[in-house]
């Protein structure tokens, strides 16, 4: 008998499979990986997650392992190095406000004493229970705070997805083995 998934992970690729498996709807708690996961959410807007995920380890390299204190430095000379890299998504208004976005991050974790604090204390820490949607009062919330502060790319869809890949919103249907 074979596990049941959730609808978008089922006869897809394995490395959607497994991304389902082992990371979508985890709670994470790292800021490493929660600034990862910012990183990619903004570069996916407008493409699909699997492209982000093919691209992923290229992103890693590219972004310095998601060191967000070396994301935050780079400057014009690493900005036309990424504009250059094939292995990631070549679009320069995202790769501006990922710097932009790592810059703040970095604000964020100095007020609150970790980004993880931050974004957890939307829901008090709680992981709330949803049905598939592309936004919602929280993402909403969270995207307007987020702009104010001075971020890019994180309008509610975009946060709305990045709340479910670090496991804020648990999205896993009822007949999914992970719910």
């Amino acid at each position: 008998m074979t596990k049941r998934r959730c609808n978008w992970a089922e006869d897809v690729e394995d490395i959607y499979v497994k991304y389902h498996d082992e990371e979508w709807g985890v709670a994470t708690h790292d800021d490493r990986e929660l600034f990862e996961f910012l990183v990619l959410e903004s570069f996916q807007a407008g493409l699909s997650w699997i492209t982000i995920l093919k691209k992923r380890e290229n992103f890693k390299k590219a972004f310095d392992d998601f060191d967000v204190a070396k994301v935050a430095d780079y400057g014009e000379d690493k900005i036309n190095e990424l504009l250059e890299n094939e292995g990631i998504i070549r679009h320069k208004g995202k790769i501006t406000s990922a710097i932009n976005n790592a810059q703040i991050f970095i604000e964020i974790q100095k007020e609150f004493g970790s980004f993880d604090k931050y974004i957890w204390g939307f829901t008090d820490g709680e992981v709330i229970k949803a049905e598939y949607l592309t936004e919602s009062e929280l993402s909403s919330n969270i995207s307007k705070d987020l702009k104010k502060r001075g971020m890019k790319f994180v309008g509610p869809t975009i946060i709305y997805s990045y709340l479910e890949a670090i496991g804020i919103i648990d999205n896993h249907q009822k007949e999914c083995f992970k719910y």
